[in-house]
């Protein structure tokens, strides 16, 4: 059944048009809070973002230049919901504390769960963490600089403290009343960890098998014995690869002796593939995820080191232009086609790139198959070049009635494809080995060697075969 906000399309599909939201950030109700910001009505602006979810809020001030930010910051900070921070760009977030001030930022950190409070004590400054630490209570300062303890982007930041454990000799009877009477029990959980003596995690019961045990069975016969289980420096992408390997929901955090430490899960592997994926595409382009809410000057500052780099590889280019200045005087057409084979080039190696970065992403290369997909690159860059070669040498012949200027362009296309799908994998392969993030780097080299060999082909041909 269609609702009466659901329209039938030309493909006959019903769908629900764009401009009706699934959600509460309508585009009526986020035009009339900034209208009611425009108008300096707080009251107002109160009530409208009142029934919103904390992500629709925090998409909402995300979307607002700086002044209406703060605006509405300032209307909504007395019942400022804690929930609201974890969804915030970090550009973004650092506007809302400057307006909230420390001490209502450090009483939303206590109403978070602990490894919320520690993702957002991780990005500010020294000098701003140590007031925020001196400002929550001592228990929750603990907690906190524990978990800053451990390195950055590691499954110790990512785990949360609040977990449900119940020891050994419990039975499923004593364990259920435990948790309908225990208050400070975690918002949500599906596993119980089970554990002796010294907090050593001995096994994890799914919530759905203790519900239908009875009440005399002891915890200790229906438990899983073997957890998957992570120390807490793994890195975060590898607890991440687990989690889509394996389908899990959550797992124990365990530090070398054993002892249970907290959980990661699966809403926060989520945002670390999210962040993760979305890093890497930034990468690529030489931008950050800040480049929306930064003001001009910071953005413009960190695209011109990028900018810079590739002027340089420009200019590696330029010098092969250059070495065959007299072969392009003599034949003009060469000037017209030249860009053609090195935007072919740049485009095909693209597509290798992005396999490539994507698959070293998602562990699915490694000594095994790396010569192998390398091998189909550079197949795939061999076929697709004689095709698109036949094609393009066509049209110079018919456009410049020369046929050797065909086959000329023709083979460099040949060369430089072929070049551009071996670059494409290799590149991030080596970057990988060395160490250096194939996201970052790889596109700089992958424009060199394309525009260099593309250029060099063409030109080095048609000296050859034309003059």
């Amino acid at each position: 059944m269609t609702g009466p906000a659901d329209a039938t399309f030309a493909d006959g599909t019903r769908r629900r048009p764009p401009e009706v939201a699934l959600y509460g950030l309508t585009p009526a109700v986020e035009q009339a809070i900034l209208d009611a910001v425009d108008a300096g009505r707080p009251n107002q602006i109160r009530g409208l973002i009142r029934p919103l979810h904390p992500a629709d809020v925090a998409d909402l001030l995300s979307r607002l230049d700086v002044n209406r930010r703060r605006a509405a910051i300032e209307a909504i900070r007395t019942r400022f919901d804690p929930e609201i921070l974890p969804y915030l760009d970090e550009a973004v977030r650092e506007d809302v504390f400057e307006v909230m001030g420390t001490r209502d930022v450090a009483a939303a950190l206590t109403e978070l769960d602990s490894d919320d409070a520690v993702d957002l004590m991780t990005d500010l400054g020294e000098e701003d963490r140590h007031r925020l630490l001196e400002a929550v209570p001592a228990a929750e300062s603990v907690v906190l600089e524990q978990g800053l303890t451990y390195p950055e982007y590691s499954a110790g930041r990512l785990m949360q403290r609040e977990v449900v454990a119940v020891p050994t000799h419990w039975t499923v009877g004593q364990t259920i009343d435990f948790m309908r009477t225990e208050a400070e029990l975690p918002e949500n959980f599906q596993e119980i960890y089970v554990v002796s003596a010294g907090n050593r995690l001995d096994g994890v019961i799914l919530l759905s098998r203790l519900l239908r045990s009875k009440r005399p069975v002891r915890v200790a016969d229906i438990m899983a014995t073997e957890p998957r289980s992570v120390p807490p420096a793994t890195d975060q992408e590898e607890v991440a690869q687990m989690f889509r390997r394996y389908g899990l929901v959550s797992t124990p955090v365990v530090d070398e002796n054993g002892r249970l430490l907290g959980r990661i899960t699966v809403d926060d592997i989520v945002d670390v593939i999210d962040e993760e994926a979305e890093d890497d595409l930034l990468k690529l382009g030489g931008v950050s995820e800040s480049d929306i809410a930064s003001g001009l000057v910071e953005t413009a500052r960190a695209r011109f080191v990028w900018l810079l780099v590739n002027l340089a590889t420009a200019f590696v280019a330029a010098s092969v232009i250059h070495m065959f200045e007299d072969t392009i005087e003599q034949v003009v057409a060469l000037a017209v086609l030249a860009p053609i084979v090195a935007s072919m080039g740049g485009n095909a190696g693209t597509q290798s790139l992005t396999v490539a970065v994507r698959a070293l992403a998602m562990r699915e290369i490694g000594r095994t198959n790396a010569l192998r997909v390398i091998v189909k690159e550079g197949a795939l860059g061999i076929i697709n070049g004689a095709l698109f070669g036949a094609i393009v040498g066509l049209v110079a012949y018919a456009w410049f009635g020369r046929p050797m200027l065909g086959v000329v362009i023709g083979l460099a296309l040949i060369l430089n494809l072929l070049a551009a799908g071996l670059a494409g994998m290799t590149i991030p392969l080596i970057l990988e080995r060395l160490g250096v993030d194939p996201a970052v780097a790889s596109g700089v080299f992958l424009t060199t060697v394309t525009d260099v060999v593309g250029f060099f082909a063409f030109l080095g041909l048609a000296t050859w075969l034309i003059l």
